[in-house]
C-alpha cells in the first residue's frame, strides 16, 4: 500500500503548518488548541512533518507543546518514537534526509536511536544511506548498533555504504563495524566492493584489514566477482593485498578468476592473472583449462591471449564437469550455422585436435561453413606422408590432419553417410582419398596398404555404401577408376541396380577416358592435397583449359535436394 500521498480532508492544520516550516502559524494554531498528535492517513503527525522537512523550530514548537500537555516524560518519549504506518519514526525522516539539527533535536527528546521500520531500516542505515556523514558521526556517538542486520538480505550499514559507494561513510564506518559481517549469502561487505566496483570503498576496507580471500555461500571470492565484472582496479587492488588467485570458486567445479575473466572477455584482467594463476589449471587432471570458458563464451581476445601465454588448444577432457571433451568441442557447439566463430578458427589455427566428437559437429547438415574452415586451416595429408613430417605440417601454413584425428573423421562420415552430399565434394576436392570410402573392411586396407599413416587399430568400418544416395555414389566414382573396383564393391553396386536404388551416369559401362586416367595418375602423383590448390596446378606445363578438369572441377557436385529415386 502507498501512504505517499497525503490527502487535504486529512491532514491536521498543526501538521500543514509544520509541513512548510511556519513556526509563527503553528504556535498560533497551538495557542487556539489545536492538537499536535492528530494522525492523517499515513499515520504521520505534526512531528514527523516537521522532521522531514528539518524545521527545527517547529520541532521546539510541537515538543514543547507534547511536554506541556502530556503530563509525564513517559508520553512525550511515546509521542516522539511513535511510528508511521511504515514504521517510520521522526527521527528516521530528518536522518533520512540529513537533517543534523532536528536529529539532534529528537535524540534530546528520547527518539530511539535504533528504533526499525516495517522494512527493518532504522536512523542509522537511513542516514548511511543518504550519505549524510554528520548524522552518521552523530548517531553512532548516541549509541546506534552499527552492526545490526536490516532489510531481508540481513546487510549491515556497512553493506549498504559499500554498495552506495559512499567512501566516507565507509571510512567512518570501518573504524568501529564488523568488517566481517556476512548476509543471508555469507557476502561480506568487501564482496560489494569488488563486484560493484568500488575502487575507493574496497581500498579503504583492505586497509582496516578486511578478509580478502572471504567465501561467499558459493565459495565465491571476491577476486572472483572482480575480475567477473571486469574492475581492473578492484583486481590489482585484491591482488596487491594477498588475494588468492588459485583458490576454488565454486562448488560444482574448480572454478578460478581467470575463468571468469576469459569467460567475459576482459582481456586486461586476464593479462594480470595469467602470470599469478597455476598452471595446473590448464591441462591438470580434475581442473579446467581457462580456454573452454573462452570458448563457450566466443571471447577471441580471451583465447587469443590465452593460446600465445602457452596455453594448450586441446586442455583437458573436461566431459565429466563440463559436458565438453576439449576448448574446440565447446566452441563448435555453440558456432551458428551462418559462420564458425574466430574461437573455433583461433583453435584449429593453434593445432587443436579434432576428435569424433567435433567431427560430428564439423560434418553435419547445417555446419558446412565450419567443414570449409576446417579444410581451410587443416590439410588432409596423402596417405603416404608420415604423420611426424614436420615440414609438411607447416607447408603453405596449413597443418595436417593427425593420423586418429582423420580416422576420426571416417568413422564420422561413414556413420552419416546419408548426408554425404554436402560432405563428400568438400572432403575429396580437400585430398581425401577416395579409396578409403570404397573399401569392404577399411581396417584391412589401412593395415597393409597405409602403415606409415594409420595405426592398424584406428579403424575398423564397413563400406556404407549400400546406404549413400544415387548421386553420391555416382560422384564418389568419378574420382576413381571404376573399371577396376573390387569384386566385393562391383556385386553392391549391381546389386543396387537391379533394385533401382543406384542409377549410374551412363559412362560408368564403359572404360574411362584417357584423360579421366591421366588425371588421375596426377592426382596422384602431385598428392590429392596438393592438387587442390590453383596456384601448384598453373605450375603444370598443360595448357590453362585444362587446369579446372586437373582439379575435378567438371564433376558436378550431388543436388542438395533428395533425390525421390534414392532409398
Amino acid at each position: 500500500m502507498d501512504f505517499t500521498e497525503c490527502y487535504e480532508d486529512t491532514v491536521s492544520s498543526v501538521a500543514a503548518a509544520a509541513r512548510v516550516g511556519c513556526r509563527r502559524r503553528l504556535r498560533r494554531l497551538i495557542r487556539e488548541g489545536r492538537s499536535v498528535d492528530c494522525p492523517d492517513n499515513r499515520g504521520w503527525t505534526a512531528l514527523h512533518e516537521a522532521a522531514a522537512a528539518g524545521s527545527v523550530g517547529c520541532l521546539k514548537e510541537i515538543l514543547s507543546a507534547a511536554a506541556a500537555t502530556g503530563g509525564s516524560s513517559l508520553d512525550v518519549q511515546s509521542f516522539v518514537n511513535y511510528a508511521t504506518h511504515e514504521g517510520e519514526s521522526a527521527c528516521h525522516l530528518a536522518a533520512r534526509r540529513g537533517f543534523l539539527p532536528a536529529v539532534r533535536i529528537l535524540l534530546r527528546a528520547g527518539a530511539d536511536v535504533n528504533q526499525c521500520t516495517n522494512d527493518l531500516s532504522c536512523p542509522l542505515y537511513a542516514a548511511v544511506s543518504g550519505d549524510h556523514q554528520d548524522v552518521v558521526r552523530l548517531l553512532l556517538a548516541k549509541g546506534a548498533e552499527v552492526n545490526g542486520t536490516h532489510t531481508a538480505s540481513c546487510w549491515t550499514s556497512l553493506h549498504q555504504a559499500v554498495y552506495q559507494g559512499h567512501t566516507g561513510v565507509v571510512r567512518i564506518l570501518a573504524r568501529v563495524a564488523h568488517l566481517e559481517a556476512r548476509d543471508d549469502n555469507r557476502v561480506t561487505p568487501l564482496f560489494l566492493a569488488a563486484q560493484y566496483g568500488r575502487r575507493e570503498c574496497l581500498k579503504v576496507l583492505v586497509d582496516a584489514g578486511a578478509d580478502v580471500n572471504a567465501q561467499a555461500a558459493d565459495l565465491a571470492t571476491p577476486l572472483l566477482l572482480a575480475s567477473q565484472e571486469g574492475h581492473t582496479a578492484c583486481v590489482d587492488i585484491l591482488l596487491g593485498h594477498g588475494a588468492d588467485p588459485n583458490m576454488a570458486c565454486s562448488q560444482e567445479w574448480p572454478q578460478l578468476p581467470i575463468h571468469a575473466a576469459a569467460q567475459f572477455g576482459h582481456r586486461e584482467i586476464l593479462g594480470r592473472l595469467i602470470p599469478v594463476t597455476a598452471r595446473a589449471c590448464d591441462r591438470g587432471e580434475g581442473m579446467v583449462s581457462p580456454l573452454y570458458l573462452a570458448a563457450q563464451g566466443d571471447r577471441e581476445e580471451s583465447a587469443r591471449l590465452l593460446l600465445s601465454e602457452g596455453f594448450s588448444p586441446d586442455g583437458q577432457d573436461c566431459t565429466r564437469l563440463l559436458g565438453c571433451r576439449s576448448p574446440l568441442h565447446a566452441a563448435v557447439q555453440s558456432d551458428a550455422p551462418v559462420s564458425p566463430s574466430k574461437v573455433t578458427t583461433l583453435l584449429l589455427e593453434a593445432g587443436a585436435r579434432l576428435r569424433e566428437d567435433e567431427w560430428v559437429h564439423v560434418l553435419r547438415l547445417s555446419n558446412v561453413p565450419l567443414l570449409d574452415a576446417v579444410l581451410s586451416l587443416r590439410r588432409i595429408p596423402p596417405p603416404w606422408e608420415p604423420s611426424d613430417d614436420s615440414a609438411a605440417a607447416r607447408r603453405q601454413g596449413e597443418m595436417p590432419l593427425g593420423r586418429q584425428e582423420l580416422g576420426d573423421m571416417l568413422a564420422v562420415a561413414l556413420r552419416h553417410i546419408q548426408d554425404a552430399r554436402y560432405w563428400l565434394p568438400r572432403l575429396l576436392k580437400a585430398g581425401l582419398e577416395p579409396a578409403l570410402l570404397l573399401q569392404p573392411c577399411m581396417c584391412v586396407f589401412l593395415l597393409f596398404t597405409l602403415p606409415l599413416f594409420f595405426p592398424p587399430f584406428t579403424l575398423c568400418l564397413p563400406c556404407r555404401l549400400e546406404k549413400a544416395t544415387s548421386d553420391v555414389v555416382n560422384y564418389l566414382l568419378h574420382f576413381v577408376n571404376w573399371s577396376t573396383l573390387s569384386a566385393s564393391l562391383k556385386a553392391i553396386l549391381w546389386g543396387r541396380r537391379a533394385e533401382d536404388t543406384w542409377r549410374p551416369d551412363p559412362h560408368f559401362d564403359s572404360t574411362p577416358s584417357l584423360a579421366h586416367l591421366c588425371r588421375l595418375q596426377v592426382r596422384s602423383l602431385m598428392g590429392p592435397d596438393l592438387i587442390r590448390r590453383t596456384d601448384r596446378v598453373r605450375q603444370l606445363p598443360v595448357p590453362p583449359c585444362l587446369h579446372r578438369f586437373l582439379r575435378f572441377r567438371d564433376i558436378p557436385e550431388p543436388s542438395i535436394q533428395e533425390d525421390p529415386h534414392d532409398v
